[in-house]
């Protein structure tokens, strides 16, 4: 088994799980991030890079979790500078297919390889390591990178080329958006109807319409306590995407206006399912 040199680029509330799970599991593990602070707890088993340039040359696969195109143009710029022959760049951020596949293009001519490997799954399971991870890329630079992304993810799916991972995850987070704005408007019902709302988030989910994506969120309503696990401006950022990849349909309307005028009303912070205190108090 040919273990190689790690690099990880993006240590925010999922990247930093992830990059310890790596770290945990034994790997050598070089960490980055552009608030120094978020690395601090890596520095006595891993080497804290000062700079991505200092990463790149001590790193042989590349892992990168950022937070949106620009973000992700604005590391993969730097990177393409570099010399990258021979290396792996593993992209977990969820992007733009176009943004993605312009950076695969680059990184190929310069002799390097990218897969696209976004996740699904908030910052429990990227602690726990129990992610679903969804890949696109050549089977080759797939099975490179299988022995790293099976520390983070409990499934791993590979879907194709460069894209295909991007693709799917994009179609998560529409019915994610779904589910979270039909759970909020669902609550928001019943509290009319004075029925208990811990009797009612039970009977959801113990009940057809249950799922992981309610049970995660049930906390969160009981104690109207949103702080981020995923926040709503990213949920919005994946909704747009979706609508850019051509996402035209019945209720792709009504997501956007939700989710976008909760963003105008300053929630975007928030974690996603604090969508509810927009539909609430929305005149």
């Amino acid at each position: 088994m040919n273990i190689e040199k790690l690099g990880f680029i993006g240590l925010g509330n999922m990247g930093h799980p992830m990059a310890k799970n790596l770290e945990k599991a034994g790997f050598p593990l070089t960490v980055y991030n552009r608030t120094a602070e978020k690395a601090h707890d890596f520095a006595k088993v891993s080497t804290v890079s000062s700079s991505v340039s200092a990463l790149i040359a001590n790193s042989y696969v590349v892992f990168t979790m950022l937070t949106n195109d620009t973000s992700v143009k604005a590391v993969y710029d730097e990177i393409l500078s570099l010399d990258v022959q021979g290396k792996l760049f593993v992209d977990m951020s969820t992007i733009s297919q176009q943004a993605s596949l312009a950076n695969a293009h680059a990184l190929k001519a310069k002799g390097a390889r990218l897969i696209d490997a976004p996740v699904a799954g908030s910052t429990q399971p990227a602690t726990e390591g129990t992610l679903t991870i969804m890949v696109g890329g050549d089977d080759c630079d797939f099975n490179r990178a299988l022995i790293y992304l099976e520390k983070m993810g409990k499934s791993i799916r590979h879907l194709g080329e460069n894209g295909k991972g991007l693709a799917a995850k994009l179609c998560v987070n529409y019915f994610l958006s779904l589910i979270y704005q039909g759970l909020a408007e669902t609550v928001l019902l019943s509290d009319k109807f004075g029925v208990d709302r811990n009797e009612m988030l039970g009977i959801i989910n113990s009940s057809a319409c249950g799922s992981g994506a309610t049970k995660v969120k049930t906390p969160l309503l009981l104690e109207n306590n949103f702080a981020p696990a995923f926040a709503l401006d990213l949920m919005l950022k994946d909704i747009l995407l979706a609508q850019d990849a051509g996402a035209d349909f019945p209720l792709s309307k009504s997501l956007i206006e939700t989710y976008q005028a909760a963003h105008d009303k300053g929630l975007g912070g928030d974690d996603v399912i604090g969508i509810i205190n927009y539909i609430q108090n929305r005149k």
